[in-house]
This record gives C-alpha cells, structure tokens and sequence, in this order.
C-alpha cells in the first residue's frame, strides 16, 4: 500500500502488527499515575470507541499497559509505518488544495527532525501536543483527503469530530485545544483529563499544525537578545565579548545557542537530556559541548578574551553554571531562562543534584518529593541569580512561567512592593514597547511545492518589498524595519530551515499584506508553487497572557482573554484556511489563552481579497487593544492604521493627567 492509499485508509479495518518500544528515541516522560480504578476503565472505554468491536479485546490489554506504563494511552500500534516529514503538497491524496497544505503542516509538526517526542505526537514543551494518539491522526488526515472546499473539519483536542457543511470562504479546519471551564484548568486537571483522553495541550503553534522547527523562535530570540544589548550598552557598542546564559535544548528552547551567534555573544546553554544536547549539536545550532563547570568557566573565559561568537551546550544543571559563576566571579551580561516551566511537574524543568533518569523515576513514582526537588532548586537558581544581577547582570524573564513558578516556590524574586517580580518579563521590557505595540510580530510562510528554489525566491520577494517599505516608514519603526532587512538577507547563510521549507520575520499589518500580495501574485503567474501563511500565536493580537505577551498591559484587563478570542473569530470569518484556539501555551495550563491561523495562498483573486481582509485584522485587533491600555506605542500604530484605510475607526483613549489623581 503506497503512502496515498495509507492516509486515505485512515484507522485500518485490520489491525497492524504490534511495534516493539523502541527505547534509543527521545520519548516523553512518564505521566503522573493519576485516574483512580474507574477512570481508568473510563479511559480504556474512551480509546477502544475508535475501532471495531471486534479488535477491542486485542486492544485493551495493549492500551491498558500504555496507560499503566506511560500514564498515556498513545496507540503505538497505529502509527503509521511511512515517514513522517512535509512533502510536496501536490503528494498528498485530496480533493481540496487547502486541505493538502494542513496535512502537509501536520506531517511537518511530527517529522522526527521536528518534533520533540514524535512518537507521543508531541511536537515541543514537553507536552505540546498534535493529537493525543495515533488514532485521531489517522482519522484527521483522512478526512483531510476527503474533505472539499464546501466542507469543515472540525477538531476538538486533537479528536476529529467530523466533517461538516460549509462554504469555499469559511475555514477547512477549526481547531480548539484544552478549552476547559475555567476551574477546571489547574495542572492536575491537565493530567487527569488528557489521561482520560477528552483534551489535550496544543502549546501554542504544536496543535494548530504552525510549528516550524526552531527557526521561529531563533528569529524572536536573536531580536531579543539584539534588543537586550541595546539596552545594557553603554556607548553603541555590539554584544562582541558579552556573555549570555541560558537553558534548554529541546523544542523551541532548542534555538537559542544560534540565536545568539547571529546575534554576535558568547551563549552558554544548559541542557540535562543528553538526546536533546546531541541533536541540537548534530543540527549544528550549537558549537560546542561541555560538560564539567570548571572547563566550561575556562572556556568562557579565553570566549572573552577573544571576543569570540560561540555557543556552549553546557551538558549539565543550569543551577550549577550560575551557582559556579557567581562564587567565581565570572561576569554574566545577559541571562534568561528557557526550560518548560509552563510544565514544571512533569519533565519542563529538572532539579540540581537530581540526574536526568533519577529525575524521571522520581517524577513518576513519587510526584511531590519531585514537586519540592524543583522548588528546591528554583530557590537556588534565582538566589544564584540574584548575586549576578547585583554586579550588573541584566536578567529577563523569557516568557516560560520562571519568575511565576520561582515566586510559588517561595523564591527571593519579587519586587519591593511584594506586587510583581523584581525581574520583568521580556515582552515587558523589549517586545512589548518595541515591537508588538507597534504592530510587529512573527510572520512567517512555508513554500508548499518543497522546493529549495521556491524558498529563495520567496526571502528575494520578502527582501525587495522590506527595502520598498522601508523607503517611507516613519522613524518610530525605522529600526524594526533595518532588523527584519538583515534577517531576512542572512537567512539562508544560517541553516535556518529544519522540516518545510519555511521562512519568519517580524512585520506589521503593511509588511504582512505587502508580502503576501506578492506572493500571491508569484504563484499566478506561475513562478513559485503555493505557499502557506501563518504565525506563531505569540504575537501582537493571538494571545492574552498576563505573563508574557500581555505583560505589558497595566489598565488592569491582561487576565481578560477578550482579544484572543475576538482575533480568532475575526480570522475565521476574513479568509483564514484555518483556525485554531487553545488553552496553554508557553507560560501554562490555565495560564493563557492563544489563537492562531493558517492561510494557503492559491495565486487567484480569491486569495488576495482573504489575505488583505484577514491580516489586517489579524494585526490591528491587537493593535487596537494596546492603545486602548495606553501604550503610546499603540496609540501611534492605531493612528497611523486609520490613516491607512479610512474604513477604520479605533476608540483611542483620553489621557488623564497623573497629578489629577494624586
């Protein structure tokens, strides 16, 4: 049976042969024992309604063993044998264009070279899920190849529950991930019902099928780190010299280390999974591996000396770099964070003095003493931090629930007034202000036909509108604009492509369109195959987190998830080929609601008028709510949005005098 006839197949009449665990492959941990005697049954119940009754006694000693040793029925039996990495769109079975380029997306989320724990269908974030089996994948991708452009799939946490009437412009796909009544969105109810198998945790870009491999985040984190420069320079000078620590290898965290050799430092990246270290090392996004604390101070120092432009994976606890550094002076002049703390409790972060597989024993077998190891060593890590920022280290939280969870855990970390965190989160100090109030986030597309040429054509499209807009920005947006030019020209040179092939920039609503036009046009006249837009949730409209993308929000409303919820409506009913919202993302369960799209770009009219609808709300409902919290930043980008397009009336707000209230 060739690869068509298997998607078209779907959950197969007779089943296939049981797969032997294969342990050399990155898995995630085991979960949390947590469904007592009945639910267990309820859960065993709940995965057997995908087959014939005739397969259920087969089945149920196979899944009640998943669920007994991986706290997780995953359906290992059902997955298929073909490989798993985006095609040409133009392979996949179907009747609907749009419906290809989701399957293509899908497969991309789950390519091995991708995907963090592939086979649980975890793409990144330790539990950043695609589907919650192999079941609702196969289910899912033969509807997708079924379905036509007068149809809607619609997917309730990763579960396929079917096709439905619909109309060309409405989305081929709606996606919703873990949207639970509100009080039942604590960590526990994460692992209690995705065990039970009714939801599960997209993260962010991981169940909306718009991962991109750790390009997307290099791209966000090189400004970042670009930015955070800027802002401890003292007369202009570049990051050449200065040294930056951080952690986390796996996933998105994965692209630190290249990060911060675009942006020109010295990177020492913590990591405790040898696996992750050493994919990330063969990807070559890191340069070199150490693995003893002593060596790696030696080496950073000769970094130093040199002015070097390196990476480090330190093979080890970050607890024990910034412990070590600190008692011997070594100067750190960035630092952040990026472990999975949005998962604290089951393999997001791992506590010093605890190795890698004692970790993972105890969090399985004895939760709450693994519970106190972490908050343990979150203590330590931000006293250790703390010693570092009072020489001058400017420490920032990168957006990972590290100052939320620290403060839980008791840590020295909040501020004089016992109301925030001493420390502020990065969309606060830099993203926030410098980019997202202005309008600016992470754009990005994939070239669907596979080919490498269609890529480069598409960075010189992007290149030549950049400089054309540039040509006439305002200063405000000057150096936003003179960043994305560098970027986008650099690109290639970096090895950023990782699965499809896929390319990101920061841009607003003009940058956006202006791009995606000429794209379209591309693909008309027959240049370039079609192309697939989307962006990461975190960004200037898709997310409501108090934490992170809204952390910069102070009119009281950052726990309100309104805009969240109205982007992706919006989107939905402006041309977006699909839509997604979830509950969860980078910073927690219960923590943030985000929401994301898809758009295939066919190189028609149809296209066109979807694109210049759809992303210029995608952009300016954001835009629209900064300014109402009184963002300058905001209020300019509202203003200067109305100037735009005259059909555009925002509710800017009256600036009251602060002495008036004193």
């Amino acid at each position: 049976m060739n690869f068509k006839d298997q998607i078209l197949e779907g959950i197969p009449d007779e089943l296939p042969a049981k797969k032997p665990y294969d342990e050399s492959l990155n898995h995630a941990p085991k979960r949390k024992d947590i469904l007592d005697r009945e639910e267990k049954k309820l859960a065993l119940e709940n995965a057997l309604r995908y087959f014939d009754k005739k397969h259920h006694k087969t089945l149920l000693p196979e899944f009640k063993e998943e669920l007994e040793k991986y706290g997780r029925i995953y359906m290992y039996r059902l997955k298929p044998d073909y490989d798993f990495y985006a095609r040409p769109i133009d392979e996949y079975p179907g009747k609907s264009v749009q419906a290809n380029g989701i399957m293509l997306m899908i497969q991309n989320n789950l390519d091995p070279e991708v995907a963090q724990h592939p086979e649980e269908l975890i793409t990144y974030g330790g539990n950043g899920a695609v589907f919650q089996n192999w079941a609702q994948y196969r289910l899912c991708m033969q509807y997708l190849a079924e379905m036509d452009d007068n149809q809607t799939l619609v997917m309730y946490s990763g579960h396929p529950m079917g096709l439905f009437p619909s109309h060309p412009n409405a989305p081929r796909v709606v996606v919703t991930n873990g949207m639970m009544i509100p009080n039942y969105s604590k960590p526990d109810d994460w692992e209690k019902f995705n065990a039970l198998g009714v939801t599960q945790y997209g993260q962010m870009t991981a169940g909306s099928y718009m991962y991109i491999g750790p390009q997307g985040i290099v791209h966000g984190t090189t400004i970042t780190v670009l930015n955070a420069g800027r802002k401890i320079a003292k007369d202009g000078e570049d990051l050449a010299g200065k040294l930056f620590v951080t952690s986390g290898l796996g996933g998105m965290s994965g692209a630190q280390p290249k990060a911060g050799n675009i942006a020109g430092c010295i990177t020492i990246c913590a990591e405790v999974n040898p696996k992750a270290t050493q994919t990330r090392h063969k990807q070559g996004w890191v340069d070199e591996v150490i693995d003893n604390v002593e060596a790696l101070a030696k080496r950073v120092k000769k970094a130093k000396a040199g002015k070097e432009v390196v990476s480090i994976a330190f093979q080890g606890n970050v607890v024990e770099v910034w412990e070590y550094f600190a008692e011997n002076d070594i100067y750190i002049d960035l630092g952040s964070d990026q472990t999975s703390l949005h998962n604290p409790w089951a393999g997001g972060y791992y506590p010093v003095e605890l190795s890698f597989e004692e970790a993972n024993e105890m969090m399985a077998s004895n939760p709450e003493k693994f519970r106190e190891k972490v908050q343990e060593s979150l203590r330590r890590q931000a006293s250790a931090i703390n010693k570092h920022t009072a020489k001058g280290t400017y420490f920032f939280d990168y957006g990972n629930a590290f100052l939320l969870e620290a403060s839980r855990a008791g840590a020295d970390i909040m501020s004089e007034d016992g109301k925030g965190f001493r420390y502020p989160s990065y969309v606060q100090d830099i993203m926030g202000p410098m980019c997202f109030d202005y309008g600016f986030g992470p754009f990005r597309w994939v070239c669907a036909s596979g080919k490498d040429e269609d890529l480069q054509k598409t960075d010189e499209i992007a290149t030549k509108v950049l400089y054309e807009l540039k040509k006439n920005s305002p200063a405000e947006i000057q150096q936003q604009m003179q960043d994305n030019i560098q970027w986008i020209k650099g690109a290639r040179e970096n090895k950023l492509v990782v699965g499809s092939k896929a390319r990101i920039l920061y841009a607003d609503a003009e940058g956006r369109i202006a791009i995606a036009k000429a794209f379209n046009d591309a693909i008309g006249r027959r240049e370039i195959g079609p192309v697939v837009l989307g962006r990461d949730h975190h960004d200037v409209s898709g997310t409501d987190s108090p934490y992170r993308e809204t952390s910069n929000i102070y009119d009281g409303s950052r726990f309100t998830a309104d805009m969240a919820i109205q982007n992706v409506i919006g989107d939905s009913f402006r041309g977006a080929t699909w839509v997604s919202i979830h509950n969860g993302g980078g910073v927690g369960w219960g923590e943030v609601i985000n929401g994301g799209f898809g758009m295939i770009l066919e190189g028609d009219k149809a296209s066109e008028d979807r694109l210049k609808s759809m992303l210029f709300w995608d952009v300016n409902n954001g835009i629209a709510r900064r300014s109402w919290a009184r963002n300058k930043e905001a209020i300019f980008a509202a203003k200067r949005a109305m100037d735009m397009n005259p059909q555009l009336k925002v509710t800017i707000p009256n600036l009251v005098d602060p002495g008036l209230l004193d």
